[in-house]
C-alpha cells in the first residue's frame, strides 16, 4: 500500500485515515485510500458558452417590420431548418412565405456561381420596395474585387468580396440581378435630416455646420469628396461648450485628428423644417478625468474626458437653443428655474412603419410652432413639464411633479396636436396615467389601483382611447409580468389585450388595429400570435424551436417567491440549477445581483443570455437571481425608493434572507457555501455582501463594481442615494453629499475576494476597484485582483475569459476544485474554428 507523507494541515480534510504521528516531523503515515478531490463539471459548463447557445438556439420572438401603404408585415425567422421570410396580412389572416427558398438558392447559384441551397441562403438588407410589391436584398460572394473606394491600390487590403445585388417581384416569383451594383454606404452617423431632406445639419470643430441634399449624396459616398460644400451656422463652439460632440470615447490623440472631421450635432427639427433646437451644455468646469489604454498600439493612449462626482459644485450647465433654419438666426430660450437644473428636449416618437427608413429625420415633440421639454432640479426631487412657444420664445410650465426622494417622468402623449396631454406620474405611490389639458390642468386620473404602468402604446383620439403597456394587475401573477391593457380617456372601460401568465413584448401597428404579442416565462418556450384591438388572437405564428438545446439535456429554470427580510414584502427569483442535478446532493450556492434600483437582474421571460446564470449553475451550483426592496421600479414607488439615502446596504439583508429560505425549504441547498457575483451594480454589492456579512458570503467575484459612490457619476449617485441642497441666509445655493463605501469595511472582510475592472472603463472608473483594493491592503487582508487590459465596462473581446477567471475562483474556494492550473487551457474551453466563405 502506497504511503503519503503531508503536512498536517493538509490531512484534516480526509475523510478517513488510519495513522501514526511522528512528533518531530508533525507528518502523517497514511494507510487508508486519500479520498478523491472534489471537482467542478467544466465540461458540462463549456457546452453552453455564447458561441455554442448560438447553434442551439435559434429566433425566439418575431420582430414585425410593418409596411406603409397597408397594414402588413414582414418578419425572418430562424429555425434548425434554416431561415425564412414571412408576409403577413393582419386583415385576411394569412400568412405566406415570401420565397420558394429551393428556387431561390438556384437562382442565385445560376447567377453568381457560388453554391446555396434552401437551408442556406445568406440573404442581407432585405428591403420592400416603395410599390411593396418588390422586395430587394444582397447576397455576398467569393468573388475577390478591388474596393471601389480605396486610396492605395497596392495595399494588402484593397480587396474585398464583391456583393451582389437583386430584386425579387413577389406576385411572379422573378428574381433579376441588379447590374453594375455599388453597395451604397450607410447612413452617416453625423448628419441630422430635415424632414423634407432639404438640409442635413452637423458639427465640425464644435460648431454647427449644414448641407443640402446633393451635397449630402456626395458626402454619403465619399467622405472626403472636394467639390462637397457646406455652410457654417455658428462660430463660438469650444471644447465641452460645442454645439454638438465634444469627441467622447476618444483618445486625446485621435480628438485632436478628429476634430476638424464632422461629427453629429443631435438636433431635432420642427415638422415643417424651419426650425430645429439643440441641447448645448456647457461642461468646461466640470473637471477632468482620465483612463490610460496600456495596451494601445505604440505607446500607451491618454482619454480625457468630463466626469462630475457627487457633490461637486463644478455642474454642466444645460441650455436649449431654437434655430430659425431660413434666417440662420438662433437664441437661448430662458428655462431657467432651478440651481444646477438639467433641461431636455423630447423627440417625437416613432412610426413603426418607419423602422426600416435609415435616414428618418429626428422631430421633436410638437408641432411647427410649440416644443415640449423637462426640467428636473439638481436633487431631482423637482420636475416641470413645459412647453415653449417658438414664436414668441416664452416658456410655460404646464405640469409640476414634487417629491421627497426623487421624481422621473416620462414623454407626455400628445392628443389633438397638444390639445390635450396624458402625463404618466407616480404622484399617488404607484405609475399612472393622468390626463390633462393643453394648458396644465388636470382633467381626470385615467388609471388607477395597485399596479404599475409602464409606457404609451399609442393613442386612439378619435375614439379617446390610450393602449398602455402596465404590470402587477393580474392576481396570481408575477407582477413583473408586462401585458399590454386599452382604456378609455376617462378611466373606464380598461381592458387586458394579451391575458396568460407570461411576460409580453409587443409590437403594435400604427393605426393600433393589431398587435404582434411575444410571450413566455423562463421555464416555457416562446411564442408569438397576432392579435387584434379587442384582445382577439388572430393567428398563431410561431413557437420557438428548442429541441437542439433541450437535446443537450437543457432544464428550464424555477422561479421562485420569498419573503424579504421584513417578513412581508414578496420579492421574486429564479433558481438554476446544474442539468445533472441530484436532488440528494448538497449544492454550493452563488446569488448573482444587481441590486438597481433602476432594474433587478432577474430574467423574467425565455433568454438565449445563459451565461452568469445556466452556465455557472452547471459547474455544480445552485445559482440564484432575486430582487430586493429597492429594486426594480416596476413595483410601488416605495419598493423603488426603499434604499434611498442608503445606497450601499439595502439590498443585502433581503439577498442573505432569501437564501436561507430556500436552504430551510430544500435540502440540496448548502447554506454553508454561499458565493455572491455581479457586474458593474452587482461588483459594488457582491463586494459589500462579503464585507457586510463576511460569516455568511464565503467566496465573490466582483466585476466592474462601483464600490466608492463619492467618485461615481453625480447623476445615479445623487439620483438613488440623495443630495441635500443647502440654501443659505444669503440665497446662496450649495449641494452636500455623504454616502457609505465598501473601502470603509475592508476590515471586515474573512472570505475570498476576487475584484476585476477594465482598464479603460469610463463609466466605472478603475479608480473605484483600486481604491478597495487599496482598504483591503492597508488592513491586511488578503484578496485576488485582475485588471482587465484595454476593456472598457463590460469587458469587451475578453468578457468570456472573465467568465472563466469567476468560475476557477468558485470552484476553488466553494466546491474545492483547485486542478484548473493542470489540467484547464481557457482558451481551448470555447474554441470554435469557423469555414470563411
Amino acid at each position: 500500500m502506497n504511503k503519503l507523507y503531508l503536512p498536517l494541515a493538509a490531512v484534516l480534510s480526509l475523510l478517513s485515515i488510519d495513522s501514526t504521528v511522528n512528533a518531530q516531523t508533525k507528518t502523517f503515515t497514511i494507510t487508508e485510500t486519500v479520498a478523491q478531490a472534489p471537482k467542478a463539471n467544466y465540461q458540462l459548463a463549456s457546452r453552453f458558452s455564447p458561441n455554442k447557445l448560438r447553434k442551439m438556439i435559434y429566433s425566439t420572438a418575431v420582430d414585425p417590420h410593418w409596411l406603409k401603404l397597408c397594414n402588413r408585415f414582414w418578419y425572418e425567422y430562424e429555425t434548425p431548418a434554416g431561415k425564412e421570410w414571412y408576409l403577413v396580412d393582419p386583415a385576411s389572416k394569412k400568412k405566406t412565405k415570401i420565397f420558394d427558398k429551393a428556387a431561390l438558392a438556384a437562382s442565385i447559384t445560376n447567377i453568381i456561381r457560388d453554391p446555396f441551397d434552401a437551408e442556406h441562403l445568406p440573404l442581407q438588407n432585405l428591403k420592400f420596395a416603395a410599390d411593396e410589391k418588390n422586395i430587394t436584398f444582397e447576397v455576398v460572394s467569393t468573388i475577390d474585387e478591388l474596393k471601389k473606394d480605396r486610396k492605395d491600390k497596392k495595399a494588402a487590403d484593397s480587396m474585398e468580396k464583391k456583393i451582389f445585388y437583386f430584386n425579387y417581384e413577389i406576385s411572379k416569383a422573378k428574381l433579376t440581378e441588379v447590374p453594375n451594383y455599388t453597395k451604397p454606404k450607410a447612413k452617416p452617423g453625423w448628419g441630422s435630416v430635415a424632414p423634407d431632406s432639404s438640409a442635413i445639419v452637423f458639427t465640425r470643430n464644435y460648431n454647427l455646420y449644414w448641407m443640402d441634399k446633393e451635397n449630402y449624396k456626395k458626402a454619403v459616398k465619399n467622405e472626403e469628396d472636394s467639390t462637397i460644400v457646406e455652410h457654417q451656422l455658428t462660430k463660438d463652439g469650444v471644447k465641452f461648450y460645442s454645439y454638438g460632440s465634444n469627441g467622447d470615447g476618444e483618445n486625446n490623440e485621435e480628438n485632436e485628428k478628429n476634430n476638424k472631421k464632422r461629427r453629429p450635432a443631435y438636433v431635432m427639427w420642427s415638422p415643417d423644417a424651419k426650425h430645429f433646437v439643440l441641447n448645448r451644455a456647457d461642461s468646461r468646469k466640470v473637471k477632468d478625468l482620465w483612463v490610460i489604454n496600456n495596451v494601445a498600439a505604440g505607446r500607451p493612449t491618454l482619454e480625457t474626458y468630463k466626469y462630475q462626482m457627487p457633490g461637486e459644485k463644478e455642474s454642466a450647465i444645460t441650455e436649449i437653443l431654437l434655430f430659425n433654419f431660413a434666417s440662420k438666426t438662433y437664441k437661448k430660450l430662458n428655462t431657467a428655474a432651478f440651481k444646477d437644473q438639467t433641461v431636455s428636449v423630447w423627440s417625437a416618437p416613432l412610426l413603426n412603419k418607419d423602422r426600416d427608413n435609415e435616414f428618418r429625420p429626428s422631430v421633436w415633440l410638437g408641432n411647427n410652432s410649440k416644443v415640449y421639454f423637462q426640467r428636473t432640479s439638481r436633487d431631482l426631487k423637482r420636475i416641470d413639464v413645459c412647453m415653449v412657444d417658438i414664436n414668441t420664445g416664452v416658456v410655460t410650465p404646464l405640469i409640476d411633479e414634487r417629491f421627497n426622494t426623487y421624481v422621473e417622468v416620462t414623454r407626455p402623449g400628445l392628443v389633438n396636436d397638444g390639445k390635450e396631454l396624458i402625463h404618466w406620474s407616480e404622484r399617488d405611490g404607484w405609475a399612472h396615467f393622468y390626463l390633462f389639458d393643453g394648458n396644465g390642468k388636470l382633467k381626470n386620473q385615467i388609471t388607477k389601483g395597485a399596479f404599475h404602468c409602464e409606457e404609451i402604446v399609442n393613442i386612439d383620439a378619435k375614439n379617446r382611447v390610450l393602449y398602455f403597456t402596465a404590470n402587477g394587475r393580474e392576481s396570481k401573477e408575477d407582477p413583473y409580468y408586462l401585458h399590454l391593457y386599452r382604456i378609455n380617456f376617462d378611466g373606464s372601460g380598461i381592458k387586458l389585450l394579451n391575458p396568460g401568465d407570461f411576460d409580453h413584448a409587443i409590437s403594435m401597428s400604427d393605426d393600433a388595429r393589431f398587435f404582434v404579442n411575444n410571450f413566455s416565462r423562463v421555464n416555457t418556450a416562446p411564442k408569438s400570435t397576432l392579435v387584434d384591438n379587442n384582445g382577439r388572437v388572430a393567428m398563431n405564428l410561431e413557437t420557438a424551436d428548442l429541441s437542439l438545446l433541450m437535446a443537450t439535456g437543457y432544464k428550464f429554470p424555477e422561479p421562485f417567491k420569498v419573503k424579504a427580510d421584513d417578513g412581508v414584502t414578496d420579492i421574486y427569483g429564479v433558481m438554476y440549477k446544474p442539468f445533472d442535478f441530484d436532488p440528494n446532493k448538497k449544492y454550493p450556492v452563488i446569488e448573482y445581483v444587481y441590486p438597481g434600483p433602476q432594474t433587478e437582474a432577474v430574467n423574467k421571460a425565455f433568454s438565449k443570455s445563459m451565461d452568469r446564470t445556466d452556465r455557472l449553475a452547471q459547474f455544480g451550483y445552485v445559482v440564484l437571481t432575486v430582487g430586493n426592496r429597492g429594486g426594480n421600479p416596476a413595483r410601488s414607488k416605495w419598493y423603488h425608493t426603499y434604499g434611498y439615502g442608503n445606497l450601499r446596504d439595502y439590498g443585502l439583508a433581503d439577498k442573505k434572507a432569501a437564501v436561507e429560505q430556500l436552504a430551510d425549504k430544500y435540502s440540496f441547498i448548502n447554506a454553508n457555501k454561499v458565493g455572491i457575483t455581479g457586474h458593474s451594480g452587482g461588483g459594488f454589492m457582491s463586494t459589500a455582501a462579503m464585507l457586510v456579512y463576511p460569516d455568511f458570503f464565503k467566496a465573490a467575484v466582483s466585476n466592474a463594481g462601483n464600490h466608492d459612490n463619492s467618485i461615481y457619476n453625480r447623476w445615479w449617485s445623487e439620483k438613488h442615494h440623495g443630495v441635500k441642497e443647502v440654501v443659505s441666509a444669503k440665497g446662496d445655493t450649495t449641494f452636500t453629499y455623504n454616502i457609505d463605501k465598501n473601502p470603509d469595511l475592508a476590515k471586515n472582510l474573512k472570505g475570498h475576494l476576487l475584484l476585476m475592472t477594465g482598464d479603460v472603463d469610463n463609466n466605472v472608473h478603475p479608480a473605484n476597484t483600486i481604491r478597495v483594493a487599496n482598504a483591503l491592503m492597508k488592513a491586511g487582508k488578503r484578496f485576488e485582483m485582475v485588471m482587465v487590459p484595454g476593456q472598457r465596462h463590460a469587458f469587451g473581446e475578453l468578457t468570456e475569459y472573465t467568465f472563466w477567471k469567476l468560475a476557477d475562483h468558485f470552484n476553488k474556494y466553494l466546491i474545492g476544485d483547485f486542478s484548473q492550473t493542470e489540467q484547464i487551457n481557457i482558451l481551448e474551453m470555447d474554441r470554435e474554428v469557423e469555414r470563411k466563405r
